[in-house]
């Protein structure tokens, strides 16, 4: 294969459309594309709360990167770990990632409501949740329970997305306001504790990382394929090719939430 400075378009959009998608595992981007990284450091503080509880379920856990990381850096493990996740390859990613820390996963479709019985848990943690289930979230949830969690917030990327889709309507850019998900945590009785919000830079260098970014990241231009938009993605190598990187800015906020005692 030539060089990357070297590669041509078709080349680059053939080598974004091969990259396998499973899990969260983002190493293929580097060189190609960056993000700044929020300053509170989930995956370790998820280390530290992972230490101090007895029983965990993390959320659409993905290929179980994260929660991979945070066990094996924990002081200990919880007695009790659980995930799930809907995606059949991300299943069987993450149980075989997750099989030495003795984590139980779960298939369950991001939709459907959490296969566990009643107050399992102390601590519920998700890192960018497609949806957070509240009502589901506060059940599992022992009396005094905590929900820690990294959820990705209103029109993240978005100036991604409107490069491909146009000008998108204000309430969809606003669905991931933290201030909306927190009342709605509210009021399935869970209590605020901390909520902190940053934006932060993304840059993409080449068409390939903005192509495998859109198969990876699904919802952010929903039936995304190199053919349906090859129009598009011609104009934005142009651009890239001429102005350099191609700048958009992602949004993160983080939780931690308290069941009422």
């Amino acid at each position: 294969m030539a060089d990357k400075q070297t590669r041509t378009y078709e080349e680059l959009l053939a080598e974004g459309a091969a990259v396998p998608t499973e899990g969260w595992d983002f190493s293929w981007f580097e060189g190609r594309a960056t993000e700044a990284r929020p300053s509170w450091g989930y995956a370790t503080a998820l280390a530290g709360r992972l230490g101090e509880a007895d029983a965990a379920l993390d959320i659409q856990t993905g290929g179980g990167e994260v929660l991979d990381f945070a066990l094996t850096h924990a002081a200990r493990s919880p007695a009790l770990t659980a995930a799930t996740e809907g995606w059949p390859p991300n299943v069987t990613k993450a149980t075989a990632r997750l099989r030495p820390h003795r984590v139980t996963v779960v298939a369950s479709a991001e939709d459907a409501p959490l296969p566990f019985a009643d107050e399992t848990f102390g601590l519920v943690v998700s890192r960018h949740p497609v949806r957070a289930h509240w009502d589901e979230i506060a059940r599992v949830l022992r009396p005094g329970g905590t929900y820690f969690a990294q959820h990705v917030g209103p029109g993240s990327a978005y100036e991604v997305v409107e490069f491909f889709l146009g000008p998108q309507p204000g309430e969809q850019r606003e669905a991931r306001h933290p201030d909306r998900e927190r009342r709605a945590a509210e009021a399935a009785g869970l209590e605020t504790v901390d909520v902190r919000a940053e934006r932060l830079r993304m840059e993409f260098h080449d068409i390939a990382a903005v192509v495998h970014f859109l198969r990876k990241v699904i919802w952010m231009v929903p039936g995304f394929t190199v053919e349906a938009y090859r129009p598009r993605l011609r104009a934005l190598h142009e651009r890239i090719e001429a102005e350099g990187a191609f700048v958009a800015h992602s949004t993160r906020h983080l939780f931690e939430l308290r069941k009422h005692c």
